[in-house]
């Protein structure tokens, strides 16, 4: 069917264009003749181009207009904004935004937390630092860097 309903087109095309625009007879023409008809087919091409040509200029002007208007439109439109929703504060609001499970589940943070114990440091009882430095000159306080650092 879609193979007959084309060749019926391709028909209908070629008789169109059979009736609105007649074969040429050139044989039988003088060269005179020839030049004639050549004279007559190229003014007749000029006059369909002129035609061509404003319709173009037409479509153009018409579609800068359309352009022009719809920016006109927009700016009176202005932007607008998009209504804000609610956000839910709650943690157990927040869960049960998520999922339907959680909802079942409350949660609890503090629970799943590790406890940790502080262990106080041990504090170095504060000495005179000059005795310090006077224990370690010599070749005492270098030998007892090096057996410390065995």
């Amino acid at each position: 069917m879609v193979v007959a309903e084309m060749e019926e087109k391709k028909l209908e095309k070629e008789r169109v264009v059979n009736e609105c625009f007649p074969a040429l007879t050139l044989s039988g023409l003088s060269a005179q003749e020839l030049k004639d008809l050549c004279k007559e087919l190229n003014s007749k091409i000029d006059v369909v181009d002129e035609v061509r040509y404003d319709v173009e200029v037409k479509v153009d002007k018409n579609q800068t207009e359309i352009q022009t208007l719809m920016q006109k439109i927009s700016e009176l439109k202005g932007t607008k904004r998009p209504n804000l929703k609610r956000v839910k504060k709650t943690t157990d609001d927040m869960l049960g935004a998520c999922s339907d499970t959680s909802k079942l589940m409350k949660a609890d943070f503090k629970v799943n937390l590790k406890t940790v114990k502080k262990e106080e440091e041990k504090k170095d009882e504060v000495t005179d630092w000059r005795k310090n430095v006077e224990a370690m000159s010599g070749m005492e306080g270098r030998k007892k860097k090096f057996n410390a650092a065995q």
